[in-house]
């Protein structure tokens, strides 16, 4: 049973049926393409069937190197980029208690992160954390070459083996790389580090349920057989349902009617902040894989009620050509009532007595409600709590739907040639040996 509900009543008057039809209509054929790995990027389809390839044996192998990190560390260090950090972490902060590195027990370990920006002064502060602080680490790259965690993890390399002398830094050094070659297996080789794979088909942005992702959130003491089983239920669901009426299947052909009907930006909205880095995770997920030869959703997001005091007058009164998809919780895990004051001098007590989840809950069907009147689509993806199981639903359920978009707007959903323009010219400008001739060129145009 999938327990995401895909809610299309705020989209009528935007697009019509026939609208809607047009796109329902490649459904099948686009989940053949997916299945029969027909498509461009065929050769990155591993993510499809990743969550019933995995079996108890590699859970355990996982759960097991994790106890062993968290024995050793107070922090975790997570040395990677993009995909290979931002899976982890959107499941760590959704998962996690959200003052947990202020309240942590004996025991718990806190995750942090390096690799993912080139911040000079935020690699001297953590280096001044990891000072005082037993911890270990892991490093993500199927290359071992990508900058920033490459030029991170030399520097906490450095680190750690002048903490601890080179022969205990390996037992807390884990590498997640290739199978066979590159810089970073080649070193975890000459080292000894423990390994584990990224598989050859599965690309950065789809690998959260892949070593990459599920050691570090079961370093975090995240139920990683609890992910793995959500993201199987919706698995299934789609191999048994490769119709317009799955709702991982409506999600994608709302997003394509409102596109072609010029709602080119999507706001993903939460009203609940551990789903932040959740948003973070989807917008490198959808804007890699549909940004490319000038078309593509624009992928933003942000956290209400927070952010209706800074973004709200723009989406309510700006340019048209936006869309939400707002992920609605229904059962909050905690509970707090709103007290009732002597004094009324703030004029709530007509809410006192009742919780703030309703006080929240009424807040997002009036700003859903005031946004459609505004001229602002709202697709809705209604799910009962947070829980493991949940979010693992809704990894799976963001890929699928990713792939079938991607195929609808008819571009390769798997690769991304538009992330290394920046390189090139960052390494020419650094100096690296060839491309003199670029340096010169972009150094005229400064």
């Amino acid at each position: 049973m999938v327990h995401i509900n895909t809610k299309l009543g705020q989209i009528k008057g935007f697009v019509t049926d026939d609208q809607l039809s047009e796109y329902a209509s490649k459904v099948e054929s686009t989940f053949k393409t997916i299945y029969d790995k027909s498509g461009a990027g065929s050769d990155f389809l591993g993510w499809v069937t990743l969550p019933s390839e995995i079996n108890d044996g590699f859970i355990q192998d996982i759960k097991n190197q994790a106890d062993i990190l968290r024995e050793k560390s107070e922090i975790f260090v997570v040395v990677g980029i993009g995909g290979s950090y931002l899976g982890a972490r959107a499941v760590i902060e959704a998962l996690s208690h959200q003052f947990a590195p202020f309240i942590s027990r004996k025991g718990e370990t806190q995750v942090v992160y390096a690799g993912h920006n080139m911040s000079e002064e935020y690699m001297v502060e953590l280096l001044e954390l990891l000072d005082n602080k037993d911890y270990s680490m892991a490093v993500i790259s199927k290359s071992g070459t990508t900058t920033e965690p490459a030029v991170a993890f030399r520097i906490l390399k450095n680190h750690i083996e002048k903490k601890y002398g080179k022969e205990e830094a390996k037992t807390r050094i884990v590498a997640i790389t290739d199978k066979e070659r590159g810089a970073l297996k080649t070193l975890a080789d000459n080292e000894g580090y423990k390994t584990y794979v990224v598989p050859d088909d599965v690309g950065g942005r789809y690998s959260v349920l892949t070593p990459v992702g599920l050691l570090p959130i079961a370093v975090a003491g995240i139920d990683i057989e609890q992910l793995v089983k959500g993201a199987l239920e919706v698995e299934r669901y789609c191999q048994d349902n490769k119709n317009a009426d799955n709702e991982v299947a409506k999600y994608a052909i709302a997003r394509q009617a409102l596109y072609h009907q010029g709602k080119t930006n999507e706001i993903m909205v939460s009203y609940e902040p551990r789903l932040h880095y959740i948003a973070e995770w989807w917008k490198q997920l959808y804007g890699e894989s549909e940004g490319k030869d000038g078309k593509g959703i624009f992928p933003a997001s942000d956290t209400f009620t927070t952010d209706l005091h800074s973004m709200g007058q723009y989406i309510q009164e700006g340019l048209r050509n936006l869309f939400e998809t707002v992920i609605s919780v229904k059962n909050p895990t905690k509970e707090i009532r709103i007290p009732l004051a002597d004094n009324d001098l703030d004029q709530l007590n007509y809410i006192a007595g009742r919780r703030l989840s309703e006080v929240n809950q009424t807040a997002e069907t009036a700003t859903i409600l005031a946004h459609v009147d505004g001229g602002v689509p709202n697709i809705v993806l209604e799910i009962p709590e947070i829980s493991a199981t949940i979010i693992g639903e809704m990894i799976y359920f963001f890929e699928m739907a990713c792939a079938l978009s991607g195929y609808m707007l008819e571009v390769n959903p798997f690769d991304q040639p538009g992330v290394e323009a920046y390189k090139k010219n960052m390494f020419a400008l650094l100096g690296k040996k060839g491309l003199e001739d670029r340096a010169a060129a972009l150094k005229e145009r400064l």
